[in-house]
């Protein structure tokens, strides 16, 4: 993977935001939203431009699109990311997002991404 990728990956707020709390386990666009704040088709955008650049990777589930890291980073991402990880300790932002990932973690083992199953049709 080449730095240029790795950087304007970066470059955006909001896909730091992303690759930040994906840093415990994946995540579908319904807990994206949850977390960091940020409509679903700007999410969208901005989780294809990743993708795309392979700083995360996509496999679909039924209905959803599960988002993770790369299981295997290139050393330049890996480092990359570790930095990413370091500095957002001191973001007060960073830091509401991981706290309302943590409220959301109960959900997240849940078989179905996006909240509790619905009732079997009669």
């Amino acid at each position: 993977m080449d730095l240029d990728q790795i950087y304007a990956g970066l470059g955006d707020e909001t896909r730091r935001r992303v690759l930040h709390v994906l840093a415990p386990g994946p995540l579908c666009v319904c807990h994206f939203q949850a977390v960091l704040r940020v409509p679903q088709a700007r999410l969208s955008k901005h989780l294809a431009y990743l993708r795309a650049r392979g700083l995360v990777t996509a496999e679909r589930r039924g209905n959803w699109m599960i988002y993770a890291l790369p299981a295997a980073p290139s050393r330049e991402l890996a480092a990359n990311l570790a930095c990413l990880q370091e500095c957002a300790r001191a973001q007060p932002r960073f830091q509401r997002d991981l706290a309302r990932l943590r409220r959301l973690a109960p959900t997240l083992a849940a078989p179905r991404p996006c909240g509790p199953a619905r009732p079997a049709a009669r």
